[in-house]
Formats: C-alpha cells, structure tokens, sequence
C-alpha cells in the first residue's frame, strides 16, 4: 500500500463555505394600487424585509411566488402563517401548513423593484381576468380588492445567495440571451410584465421584434426600451368587431417576422428545417424548455452540439398559454430550423385549468 509522507499529510481545510438560501419568505404589505389599463393592475408591495430581496444585477423576468390570503365568511383576510425556511425547503413547508389558513401560491413577475429605497418595494403587475360571471382567480379575486396596508407573502431570491456559492443557481430568470444581437420576445398578457421588464434593461446594440398580445386596445402600455427593438401590440378584441381565438395574433405575426426558411442564418440542413421536437402533453405536463435547463443529451440533439448556448446571433424568449407556446415551438424548431440552443419556450397557464 502505498503511504504519504508527513510533509504531504496535512489537514483539509475544514472551514464551512460561504453558503445562503436561495429563497426567503418576505412578509411585505401593499404600499399603493394603480390601474395600469382594463386589464391590467399594478400593486406595489414594500416592506424593510425586501433589504434583504433580489439578484445580482437586473430582475429581468425574475419570477416569485405570491402567497395570496384566504378570505374568512365576512370577507376579511385570513392572516397567512409565518415561514421558517426550514431546511426541507419552503414549498414543503407550505404544504404541510393548514390549508384553510396557508392561502393560494401563484407566480408572478417582478415588473419593477426599488430596493436601495429607505423603503424597499417591488411593482408586480397583475392581469384582471374574469369569466362572463364575474368569477377569477384567487390572484384576481384579491388584486381586485386589495388596499394600502394589507399583508401578503413573497417568496423570493436572497440577495446575499447572489455573492456567494449558491449563486446562478437561483431558477426564477430565464432570459439568457447570450452573444446574440438579434432578438425575438412574444408573449400574450401574462407575459407582458416579463417582457416590459426586459425591454427596459436591454442594450443598445440588440436590434429584433417584440409581440404582445392583450384582450383589448386599451390594454397597450407604454414601453420603452434603448434598443432598436420593434415594439408591436395586438388586440384580439379589435379585429372587425370581433374577438380572435387566443394567440392566433400572436402565431401570425411571429410567422410574419420569423419565416421559413433559414431567416437567422443558423440552418445546417436543405430548407432551414429541423428536427421535430419531442411532443409535450400540455394538458399533463408543463411545458418549459430554456437553454439553461436543457438536458445534456437534448444539448446533444441540436444542431451544434460542441456549440453552447448563447454563442449564436438570435435569441428568442416566448411565453404565454401552453397549447399557443406548443405550435410556436413546433413552428421556430422544426419549420424555421432554429437552434433549440437559441429559443426559451415557456408554458406560463393553460386554458381551462388553474395556474400554479
């Protein structure tokens, strides 16, 4: 056997590395309610605890979860029960909570955040959706009710987990457009926010498209962005007097912007075409498919394997309804031919069955 001398036998650094959680449970309060558009609500949620909120660098399409209060039989807030963060992780630590007081978990993301403030706060903006009953959501349902002064719960990223180990590991941004300079973001309402945030904190050189598909003309919001990035919104209620189904606008006017084939000079095959993606069942699964998340041996399945992700000229981010998001996905791949590598398709709802 062979043995190390005494020179070489010196104790391992056994000093703990510099780790944080990756999430905190932030108890915050509203701090003011804005009618942004029919549509569209934005709450500001502040709170000393957010000292302690946020990512290194930009928010970008930063997704957190907002634990919305259960309602008593007068119609008042059911105070939601503190987290401890233990370590089992959080979402565990909220299903073993009381149901009748933990409240409604749902996603959202941050539009805006202030957090050099003397008092921190964070803008999420809500979409007010209904059925021809008046009926929504538990996220609607309190966005339409909500008031200066009522308590919420955000779980969200810790800033510190940003400096030190554990940082990148943080799962709640996807925007990751890499070298490329010409981009493409397509979105229906839910994914307004993510995409207004993004468009503030591109560069200057990015040049591309940005498509946003709303319920009515009066949900077109100001955005601005220093790119030269073509801002398009559409109305699926102005067309002739009618509505159009879902993100039919949406798929038209990606075709339009994003024809076959080859259109971004990436294509290594006859036509521009690519291969057929693996199908999702979206009324069983999710589907959420981003270059960082991208298996090794689906890395493999691309057209330039030895390539990484963000070493191509065009980047897209897409998201919205899973079953639209499914066909464009189909389209951009398959028809187009583009690098899987390049495109994060994202299934935020589905039609039909509450969001999570």
């Amino acid at each position: 056997m062979k043995t190390r001398d005494a020179a070489s036998a010196k104790p391992m650094n056994t000093k703990p590395m510099n780790t944080e959680p990756m999430t905190l449970a932030f108890e915050v309060t509203v701090s003011s309610v804005q009618e942004l558009s029919p549509n569209f609500r934005r709450i500001t949620f502040g709170g000393y605890s957010l000292r302690d909120f946020g990512v290194h660098g930009g928010t970008l399409d930063l997704r957190i979860k907002l634990m919305i209060p259960s309602l008593a039989a007068d119609g008042t807030q059911i105070p939601l029960p503190v987290f401890e963060m233990a370590e089992a992780g959080w979402y565990r630590e909220w299903l073993e909570m009381d149901p009748a007081v933990r409240g409604s978990m749902r996603t959202y993301t941050v539009r805006q955040a202030r957090l050099d403030a003397v008092y921190p706060e964070i803008d999420v903006d809500f979409v007010m959706h209904f059925d021809d009953h008046g009926h929504g959501g538990p996220a609607a349902n309190w966005a339409l009710n909500a008031k200066p002064g009522d308590a919420i719960t955000i779980i969200g990223p810790n800033n510190r987990a940003a400096h030190c180990v554990t940082a990148e590991i943080y799962s709640g941004i996807e925007w990751r457009p890499g070298l490329a300079q010409r981009i493409l973001l397509a979105g229906d309402e839910t994914a307004v926010p993510a995409i207004s945030a993004i468009l503030q904190s591109l560069p200057e050189y990015m040049t591309g498209h940005a498509f946003l598909e709303v319920p009515e003309a009066g949900d077109f919001l100001e955005l601005t962005s220093p790119a030269d990035v073509e801002i398009t919104w559409l109305a699926r209620g102005a067309q002739i007097g009618r509505s159009r189904p879902h993100g039919e606008l949406l798929q038209e006017a990606v075709r339009k912007a994003v024809p076959v084939p080859g259109w971004v000079g990436i294509k290594e095959v006859a036509g521009g075409a690519g291969p057929e993606p693996e199908d999702v069942n979206v009324d069983v699964d999710i589907l959420w498919e981003t270059p960082s998340r991208m298996e090794t041996s689906e890395i493999i399945a691309t057209k330039n394997p030895d390539m990484p992700a963000g070493a191509m000229p065009f980047y897209a981010w897409i998201a919205g309804e899973a079953a639209v998001i499914k066909d464009m996905r189909r389209y951009l791949v398959r028809d187009v031919g583009i690098d899987r590598k390049q495109v994060a398709f994202m299934g935020y709802w589905r039609q039909g069955k509450a969001e999570g």
